[in-house]
């Protein structure tokens, strides 16, 4: 009944008008925030939920240009702004972890769906890459809403998540490009320009917002990263690659001055969240047919089934591997387990280009948008992790590998400033702490960090300030337990 009211309402010339249109579409992803507040789920999915309802019941239908250019907008600054979450140094920090878990998180989906293809459905060699490149993948944009939603980007955990679902795309990149791109003049100047403007693009983002500021009406420095993200992306495609990986790696490059520069950073996302991504999220939802979908229910579901159980094979025992707990470890594999952007990509690629037919597409964008679902439902609903263990565990990560990083180096200071503000006859000085051969902390008599200058502090290993500081947080947080005051510390020692 509503659907023929529906078709009805379109038929009279309604949805001609290209207002009418914008407002369905913005309706939609009004809906979508509501429910995403009340059932406490991530946005992005209600998005992709609300457009499978609208494109099966509504017979909603993404013809128009400036909808699918909004929704391609959608998905690069999406995954510009991803790349652009990722603290360098961070990165440098959780490397080992990112790399690890990325290369896993590609290689074992995508060799296996690869097999199962061929030799179990029967697809020639061709199509069967195709499958297993598009089931390979990880959801930087799905991964990257859920982050930002919850608070978790600026955590340790967050960021190597991030890290890492950049190496599996970046995998699923190298193989479609290997496996099927055309080596032409484009592709080299694609290529060759990348790397130029990646080289500078620090530099000039830097020197924009220096000289010009960050707080000007007419927005200079955004409208210069949207013009580099379009020059990059005519490039990409003109060389058969995708846009959206340019993106990330201008995000990626540029992170360490949108680091000194966070109000830009929330006014690109606001802009972003406001007006592009729900075009993506919901058009990626009109993709899902019904009727076609219950013919390959089983293969559907096999498929799945099959990329779900790779993830969790390859990414479970590496995030145990790093120090995570079950909690955190299940949480990172089924955000490793997630898809939509690239796993859409790969198929039309293949669609377009004639090596997959109809319904082996259907198949492989329903796969796609139900492993975007499924294991990030499961993940919010049963195994989310709180900020503070997310922040622990980059600190025993950290302390495993006796790494200093930029967290640490925060705390510290913190901590030696508020006690160099107090007077030395109130309290007396805290010792430093070696470590022995073992590890063990030694206290040699006479020998105080708070005494040292601040060039003699900074030459201190970074293990050695690093426990000083939550030797001091302990210390502070004992006599506050015992009600014992900085005044009567001496009578109490």
């Amino acid at each position: 009944m509503l659907s023929s009211i529906w078709v009805s309402f379109g038929s009279s010339g309604v949805f001609q008008n290209i207002w009418f249109v914008a407002a369905v579409w913005m309706g939609l992803a009004l809906a979508a925030s509501l429910i995403s507040i009340w059932a406490g789920i991530s946005v992005a999915l209600i998005e992709i939920l609300v457009g499978v309802l609208a494109g099966n019941f509504l017979h909603l239908t993404a013809s128009n240009e400036w909808i699918n250019f909004l929704a391609l907008l959608g998905s690069g600054v999406l995954t510009f702004l991803a790349g652009a979450e990722i603290d360098p140094r961070s990165l440098k920090t959780n490397l080992r972890a990112s790399a690890l878990i990325g290369v896993i998180s590609f290689a074992a989906p995508f060799v296996l769906v690869w097999l199962f293809a061929q030799f179990v459905l029967g697809w020639e060699l061709h199509q069967a890459q195709i499958a297993g490149i598009a089931l390979s993948t990880t959801s930087v944009a799905v991964v990257y809403a859920v982050m930002v939603e919850g608070g978790f980007s600026d955590t340790a955990m967050g960021k190597m998540i991030l890290a890492a679902c950049f190496i599996t795309d970046f995998g699923t990149v190298l193989a479609l490009g290997g496996l099927f791109a055309n080596y032409n003049l484009w592709l080299l100047g694609f290529v060759v320009t990348m790397c130029v403007v990646l080289w500078f693009m620090p530099r000039w983002t830097k020197s924009i917002i220096v000289r010009l500021g960050a707080t000007r009406v007419s927005e200079p420095e955004v409208k210069f990263i949207f013009f580099v993200l379009f020059f990059l992306g005519g490039l990409a495609t003109s060389a058969k690659s995708e846009a959206v990986l340019p993106a990330y790696l201008v995000g990626l490059v540029v992170a360490g001055v949108f680091l000194r520069d966070k109000t830009l950073v929330h006014r690109m996302r606001s802009i972003a969240f406001a007006t592009f991504t729900p075009f993506y999220f919901i058009k990626a939802g009109l993709y899902v047919s019904l009727p076609a979908l219950w013919p390959a229910l089983a293969i559907v579901a096999g498929l799945l089934l099959l990329k779900m159980l790779t993830k969790i094979a390859g990414v479970w025992p590496l995030a145990r591997l790093h120090y995570m707990r079950p909690r955190e470890a299940a949480y990172t594999t089924l955000l490793m387990a997630t898809g939509l952007t690239f796993g859409t990509i790969s198929a039309l690629f293949g669609f377009q280009n004639r090596i997959i037919d109809q319904r082996q597409y259907t198949i492989l964008v329903t796969v796609v948008i139900l492993s975007a679902l499924v294991p990030t439902l499961f993940a919010q609903k049963f195994f989310q992790p709180t900020k503070d263990a997310m922040h622990a565990w980059g600190r025993l990560y950290r302390r495993r590998l006796g790494i200093l990083s930029l967290e640490d180096s925060e705390e510290i200071n913190g901590a030696i400033e508020q006690a160099e503000q107090k007077p030395s006859s109130q309290e007396r000085p805290l010792p430093r702490y070696k470590l022995d051969a073992y590890g063990e902390a030694q206290r040699p008599p006479n020998d105080y960090i708070d005494k040292r200058s601040g060039e003699e502090r900074a030459r201190c290993h970074g293990r050695e300030l690093l426990q000083f500081a939550r030797g001091k947080a302990a210390h502070e947080a004992g006599r506050s337990a015992s009600g014992i005051s900085s005044e009567n510390s001496r009578a109490h020692d």
